[in-house]
């Protein structure tokens, strides 16, 4: 039987300060401390980038015990890391990187755009690694916008990306170490859909831009209330947009372990913390110039 899933909480998507970048962070929020397996959410843009204006420029840093994971809505920047990768990701491109025992990478806009100048806009997303992963072997995947399944309405007024998990027989290309569901939509004015979400996981749809009424009940829009999550019950959840509007739909099994977050690095224990800065400054990490 299909049954949408109840609304848990509503949350808006406040602006927050991360160094010389202010971007949007809907998770954690005030009430939420994260949607299991997803630990954090940040909406960085749209900036307008130039020689004059280039905030977001992330040197070389270090992560373990996760997998940071960049969807890129507008622009381009070049990815980085100590595995030897070099990609450029562009607009509708996606970046994931499983961090595992340990990576350093840095992105950024390349010189190219900085010169030419143009709006940068992008989700980083932080997906919990289960204890008994935590450190594996680091990896990177990039997925280009035309390798991404997508799924039409049949009006074709909202076309679904399927990047990790599954829906109507499409299967994203991402390999995931937890069952998970990572999807962006663009949706038309009046275009509407109904997704299947497995009925344990937990799940939010967050809004980038545009207005949508969720489950025929609850209306998002941008600089109100941006984001809802879900209860696990039932196993539908739908989206009709008011105007036009771009979404990110994430689902996951629970781990449903303790995390120890401190910094760029997220564990299970403070002994695990402390191993994880030790092997940073030994090198353990890689190393990235």
């Amino acid at each position: 039987m299909k049954t949408y899933k109840t609304i848990q909480h509503k949350a808006t998507s406040p602006l927050v300060n991360m160094g010389a970048i202010r971007l949007r962070q809907p998770l954690p929020t005030q009430g939420i401390e994260n949607v299991d397996p997803f630990l954090l959410l940040h909406h960085y843009g749209p900036y307008a980038i130039s020689e004059f204006n280039n905030p977001f420029d992330l040197g070389p840093h270090p992560h373990r015990g996760f997998e940071p994971i960049t969807l890129l809505f507008k622009g381009e920047q070049l990815h980085r890391d100590s595995l030897g990768n070099e990609m450029l990701v562009k607009a509708g491109d996606v970046q994931w990187t499983t961090a595992g025992r340990g990576i350093i990478h840095a992105e950024g806009p390349t010189k190219e755009f900085v010169k030419k100048g143009g709006d940068l806009e992008g989700i980083q997303l932080w997906l919990n690694l289960p204890a008994k992963d935590k450190m594996m072997t680091p990896n990177y995947q990039h997925l280009s916008e035309k390798q991404i399944p997508k799924l039409f309405s049949n009006d074709k007024k909202v076309q679904l990306n399927i990047i990790a998990g599954n829906q109507n027989k499409e299967s994203g290309l991402i390999k995931t170490q937890t069952d998970v569901n990572v999807f962006t939509a663009f949706v038309e004015n009046e275009g509407k859909m109904e997704i299947e979400i497995p009925q344990n996981h937990q799940s939010l749809i967050y809004l980038l831009e545009g207005e949508i009424l969720v489950n025929n009940s609850e209306t998002l829009q941008k600089g109100d209330n941006q984001m809802v999550t879900f209860n696990q019950d039932g196993n539908l959840i739908s989206f009709e947009a008011k105007k036009n509007s771009t979404l990110l739909i994430l689902s996951g099994e629970p781990i449903k372990e303790k995390v120890t977050q401190y910094g760029p690095y997220v564990m299970n224990t403070q002994t695990e913390i402390l191993e994880a800065m030790r092997d940073y400054q030994a090198g353990k990490m890689g190393y990235l110039y």
